[in-house]
């Protein structure tokens, strides 16, 4: 089950008249929760392509390191040297 978390965030001047701009009748969305929730949600998302983005890097360094620089490891060793 999900948890409900109520916040407060103070926003004058320009922030202010954006988020307004954006909210109500003429604005993409019906009231302010609504947008941060929106809002914190891409971030959520960015923050996940990001993450993947790097693991897509490292996987195409790795897939591109020539033959001899693998070297084989047991499950074991593969833990030890995790476990640092």
């Amino acid at each position: 089950m999900s948890r409900t978390t109520t916040m407060t965030v103070r926003i004058s001047g320009a922030l202010s008249d954006f988020v307004a701009s954006n909210v109500g009748e003429n604005g993409a969305y019906e009231n302010i929760s609504e947008y941060v929730r929106d809002l914190i949600r891409r971030d959520k998302e960015r923050a996940e392509r990001e993450a993947f983005d790097r693991l897509k890097a490292e996987l195409t360094r790795a897939f591109a390191a020539p033959e001899h620089d693998y070297h084989p490891l047991t499950a074991a060793e593969v833990i030890a040297r995790n476990r640092g």
